[in-house]
């Protein structure tokens, strides 16, 4: 075995001076010794291949080739962060805060928000073993060949890691290596890369790993998530990441009070651009786990987290003209097109007027000199008219009357700030976003049909709606531009593959106005057919959980209309999943049929995920705050004083973890 050990030893020597040249920065050998090292281990590894592994560094290099990138299930949901961009609004995310933990002493980790791709990684004994990018929070795409050939994200932990952890960052690219990398395309004659950012998105999804072995991508890790953690605060846990290998950057600081969150926020918004790659903001958490588990999380973002957004650069330039877009729902956008000019790291040619009210609010004209911006440094905006460079009379912009696709005459609803074109079944911009809407990722998920096809099918005839896609024949594809026999092939076999969506996704997919992915789920929970749903009227649906009247007439509307109608038996005709598929829970009861259960504190048994599954199991409602609808509180240990205080006035129940397991098993 003395080859195992001569492996093993190599393999160890190769990721510790990896770790110490690409996470600390700090190299103790040469790039030329590094070299050798490896090469001496690629040819024992050669020679023996009985001992391969996956995780060797010599596998660093890529040559894996994914054609196809499988989307799986985050164990743990990634959600998204609110986002703030005055002290003002960071002093009211405080209020928030202790309205519901009380006034608790409370202290905030600080950190910068790179500005990149991100990922969530999985380490098993130590070793990686999935690589996840965000998709839409509930599940990504498995990236892990890609993942890695970055040097900088360890194969192997070191020290005393928890069996199984998730960690998650943002994939970079700094701001040397994107340079380099756009010299190179100069050099050659091609086009150069916009920005970092997207480039590393881009990198992420190359189907030859050693290719994205030669980009120069890094990975600045700042979460680590799973149940019983054995943390108290989310600064100790950055701090263990950084023992077990992780390039944790630096930067982040415990603040005592918010005015010491202000003094971080100020300081690097000046020093933030001598850093060597991109940050848009800072990123304020709540250190102490026991209050992030009390304040919980909303549908979108963690209560106990809140992204601070430096001020937008901004930039000025000329409108050139005003065009409008259609929506699949009518509504008409307009679009400002603008001479082109740099900002915050890509060429801006165009950006969204909104609506006729914030054109006269501004007085924007075509001609004018105007100030744009990146609003949360993604969209472009117009913020402000040069009145001083308005030297010439420029007539006023006249905000059109009619839909500029199929001229129909525009409406503008009591209430609302968009124009509408009514012609449903008959603009071709509608016809076609609803199409594309109903072939999402997040609807029917529709493999080899993408939004440009969707285009082409609808010019060609093919299509007039989403239940035409069934019908459609390899034959009929074939002619089209770009269309071979095997991408023909895809598209037919995604469109039936996409029969076995379930029913809550479906009716997200239909695109009923105001219908998103959360009140789709609600809305097929409650009803459990389409059938169902479609006979109830709006007094029935604003009695379901959440739903409003503005909801409930929409979906009134949408069954109404005849046309729709056919469309939906044509759908369900065809397979489409128009009923709820629940999973059988043998140990499910009604126990807690018609209560309403608040979960708090921190519990040994469950996790507090566990607990609320175990409520919805028993036909109860999980209650995000206590209420006077609230029937019991299910309280662990550290239950927040503001919660329990509120409980005592109200004289609602407080069970403990025990007497609640005690009461669902009698």
């Amino acid at each position: 075995m003395e080859v195992l050990h001569t492996i093993q030893t190599l393999r160890e020597e190769l990721e510790y001076h990896n770790h110490q040249y690409y996470v600390l920065d700090e190299p103790q050998i040469s790039d030329y010794e590094f070299d050798q090292k490896l090469k001496a281990l690629q040819t024992l590894e050669d020679q023996h291949p009985e001992f391969f592994d996956e995780n060797s560094p010599t596998q660093r290099v890529g040559g894996a080739v994914t054609k196809n990138f499988h989307t799986l299930v985050h164990e743990q949901r990634m959600y998204s962060l609110d986002n703030s961009y005055s002290k003002e609004d960071l002093l009211d995310w405080e209020t928030r805060l202790q309205k519901i933990i009380g006034n608790a002493p409370v202290t905030y980790t600080c950190e910068l928000k790179y500005d990149g791709a991100s990922i969530s990684i999985t380490y098993e004994n130590g070793k990686l073993t999935q690589a996840l990018t965000r998709g839409d929070g509930f599940q990504g795409d498995e990236v892990t060949q890609n993942i890695k050939t970055i040097k900088s994200i360890p194969l192997q932990l070191q020290g005393d890691f928890p069996k199984k952890l998730t960690i998650r960052g943002e994939i970079i690219l700094p701001f040397a290596g994107f340079e380099k990398m756009n010299q190179e395309l100069i050099e050659i004659g091609e086009t150069p890369y916009s920005n970092p950012r997207n480039t590393a998105s881009g990198s992420l999804k190359l189907q030859d790993s050693s290719e994205v072995a030669k980009r120069p991508l890094d990975c600045l890790l700042y979460t680590v998530v799973g149940a019983h953690l054995p943390f108290s605060s989310h600064f100790d846990a950055l701090l263990a990441a950084r023992s077990w290998g992780f390039k944790v950057p630096k930067t982040a600081a415990i603040a005592a009070s918010m005015q010491e969150v202000f003094a971080f926020i100020d300081y690097w918004d000046t020093h933030r651009h001598t850093l060597p790659y991109e940050t848009d903001g800072v990123v304020v958490k709540v250190n102490q786990i026991q209050h992030q588990d009390e304040l919980g999380y909303t549908a979108k973002a963690p209560r106990w987290a809140i992204a601070y957004k430096f001020k937008s650069e901004q930039v000025a330039t000329t409108l050139e003209s005003i065009s409008y877009q259609v929506g699949r729902t009518g509504s008409i956008t307009p679009v400002a097109n603008l001479l082109p000019v740099q900002l915050a790291g890509t060429i801006v040619k165009r950006a969204s007027l909104h609506n006729a009210d914030q054109i006269a609010k501004l007085d924007i004209r075509v001609g004018d000199v105007v100030f744009v911006e990146k609003g949360g440094e993604i969209i472009p905006k117009i913020i402000q008219v040069d009145l001083s460079k308005r030297i010439n009379y420029i007539p006023p912009t006249r905000y059109i009357t009619h839909c500029p696709e199929c001229h129909t005459q525009l409406i503008r609803n009591e209430g609302e700030a968009n124009h509408y074109c009514l012609n449903y079944y008959g603009c071709p911009p509608q016809i076609i976003g609803r199409i594309q809407h109903f072939i999402s990722r997040k609807a029917m998920d529709i493999e080899g049909l993408g939004g440009e096809t969707v285009a082409l099918l609808y010019e060609n005839g093919l299509v007039k709606n989403y239940a035409d896609l069934y019908d459609i024949r390899v034959e009929q594809l074939l002619p089209l531009e770009r269309m071979a026999q095997k991408s023909a092939e895809n598209l037919v076999q995604g469109v039936l593959a996409s029969k076995s969506i379930p029913f809550d996704r479906v009716l997200y997919a239909l695109g009923i106005r105001f219908v998103g992915e959360t009140v789709a789920k609600k809305l097929a929970k409650h009803y459990k057919t389409i059938e169902a749903l479609s006979k109830a009227n709006v007094m029935d649906l604003v009695l379901v959980d959440e739903i409003g009247e503005r909801i409930a007439n929409s979906v009134v509307e949408f069954f109404e209309n005849q046309e729709n109608r056919l469309i939906i038996e044509r759908l369900n005709a065809i397979g489409v999943q128009f009923e709820l598929i629940e999973v059988y829970n043998p140990n499910a009861t009604e126990l807690l049929k018609n209560k309403t259960v608040v979960v708090s504190g921190v519990f040994e048994q469950f996790s507090r995920d566990e607990l609320k599954q175990l409520i919805e199991d028993n036909g109860g409602k999980v209650g995000s705050s206590i209420t006077s609808k609230t029937d019991w509180v299910v309280a662990g240990a550290n239950m927040g004083p503001a919660k329990l205080e509120k409980a005592k006035q109200l004289q609602i129940p407080i069970l403990s973890e025990q007497e609640f397991i005690v009461y669902l098993k009698r």
